[in-house]
């Protein structure tokens, strides 16, 4: 690799590790710790959000995806964009709200508790397990791909890629904790949309323009034209129900509960969505534009063999000089990290506030429950370390079935907890429970029907599990729909 390109990596990480020092110095408790003591501004949850949510497959996974399918590519991003606008209206404002009216609760888990007035500490446990296993195998996920990246880029071992790239994100979790996070995923977020924007354009000049794009993809395939192209009414439903995940992502969702005011919320939802449905088209015409490209300038052939999520990194390598091209690489660890980080720290809050105060030490000092915390991410990157530490048993084709068990595990219980008052304690712990099992089982199956995405038949059952239960079960006491009551006209 070029010494210039070395030299851009090294600056980038170099960056991130200063954050994570200037955030070390304003964390003192573990609210600070885990939320950021709710001090964050709408822009940086914004960017932050969508930074966390992408990862490496919005520059690595949907560029290939539309290389190899075309326009039929665009039918995921509709589902992840609707889902996060929604997310983002409904949502947001609400459970800012209520996790601060609900005993200030920092975690999903400590919500979910203190909402149901669960004494038993049952739906904080099997909440807090849910979140520590599906992030485990999630995190493992990134490190494989920012191995993957370091390795190909500088030409190490595997085995060395993949303990740079984790001991770099590590260090600055474990010292800053959430405002590390949420400020480096603030500049990665930004880096990913530059790099996003930047490569589409200058890869469509190069063409001579869009329509000459559009005329050489379908002199290449016309199909690739076609939305519909090859697609069924089942195939559209389950790349549009990705959208579905995003009501129970814990690493997404937390950045709404640390948003200083909800009157913050609607800057955040226009800053967040403007970021997001730019960055899906820039991926998806950089992913379509590399089918004209590459079929006229090679190497199509290295791409057709499995490599096809490699479009946009031979992009940045073929139409760029050395020092942007060591930018524009940065932005896929960015993405990477960006997303890491966030999995590392709502696992580690698990440990702490979920398990380690809750359970075992209800009188620990602040200090001890912020070392534990950092103890946490390192204890949490180690499994995942080791879980990725073999490329060929690689998880990474377990990030949709991750995506799909948070989403129907924990999406109808935030939804309903925020807007129906009848909900009770035994309705959210059978919704949580069928929703991760259908998901579980349903991704076992194959054929007609179970072809079908799992978050749709865990998402579905999950709610009715949740309605039934909660119907049969006794009617909430008057203090907690007191509180419901009063989260509607709270000016937080």
């Amino acid at each position: 690799m070029e010494t210039a390109t070395l030299v851009t990596f090294i600056v980038y990480l170099i960056g991130m590790l200063a954050i994570g020092l200037v955030a070390y110095r304003m964390t003192s408790n573990l609210s600070d710790y885990v939320l950021g003591g709710r001090r964050l501004g709408g822009g940086v949850a914004a960017l932050s959000a969508g930074a966390s949510d992408m990862s490496s497959w919005l520059l690595l996974g949907l560029p290939g995806y539309a290389y190899v399918a075309g326009m039929e590519a665009i039918w995921i991003s509709v589902g992840l964009a609707v889902g996060a606008y929604l997310n983002w209206q409904f949502v947001a404002s609400r459970l800012r709200k209520y996790t601060e009216i609900a005993g200030d609760s920092i975690t999903v888990p400590d919500f979910l508790e203190n909402r149901f007035r669960d004494k038993s500490k049952v739906l904080r446990v099997i909440s807090a397990f849910v979140i520590l296993i599906f992030f485990a195998f999630y995190t493992s996920s990134g490190l494989v791909g920012g191995a993957l990246l370091f390795e190909a880029s500088f030409g190490l071992t595997y085995t060395q890629a993949l303990w740079i790239g984790a001991i770099v994100i590590i260090s600055y979790t474990f010292l800053g904790g959430f405002l590390a996070v949420s400020w480096t995923d603030f500049f990665q977020g930004i880096l990913m949309f530059i790099a996003l924007i930047l490569v589409p354009v200058v890869a469509i000049s190069e063409m001579g323009g869009w329509s000459e794009t559009v005329n050489a993809v379908g002199n290449v395939n016309p199909e690739f034209l076609d939305v519909f192209n090859g697609v069924t009414a089942l195939g559209i439903i389950s790349l549009a129900a990705w959208g579905l995940g995003y009501f129970g992502q814990p690493h997404i969702i937390t950045r709404f509960m640390a948003v200083k005011s909800s009157k913050e919320i609607p800057k955040a939802r226009l800053v967040g969505m403007t970021w997001m449905v730019l960055a899906l088209m820039g991926a998806i015409f950089t992913g379509f534009v590399g089918i004209a490209y590459f079929s006229a300038n090679g190497p199509a052939d290295a791409l057709a063999e499995g490599a096809h999520e490699t479009v946009f990194i031979l992009f940045t390598q073929l139409l760029f000089n050395p020092w942007i091209s060591g930018f524009l690489l940065a932005a896929i660890l960015a993405a990477i990290m960006s997303t890491i980080d966030s999995q590392l720290l709502v696992s580690s809050s698990a440990i702490t506030e979920d398990f380690y105060k809750a359970i075992f030490r209800k009188s620990a000092s602040q200090t001890e429950l912020v070392w534990v915390g950092r103890s946490g991410v390192v204890l949490i990157a180690l499994i995942a370390i080791v879980l990725a530490y073999n490329p060929e048993s690689s998880v990474l084709d377990l990030v949709s079935y991750a995506w799909a068990g948070f989403g129907a595990a924990f999406g109808p219980v935030i939804i309903l907890s925020l807007f129906w008052r009848r909900m009770t304690r035994n309705g959210a712990l059978a919704g949580m429970i069928v929703g991760a099992l259908t998901v579980f089982i349903w991704s076992e199956l194959s054929g007609g029907l179970f072809d079908l995405y799992e978050i749709v038949p865990g998402f579905v059952f999950g709610w009715i599990a949740i309605m039934v239960v909660s119907y049969i079960g006794k009617a909430p006491s008057e203090e907690i729909l007191n509180e419901f009551d009063s989260v509607k006209t709270s000016k937080i």
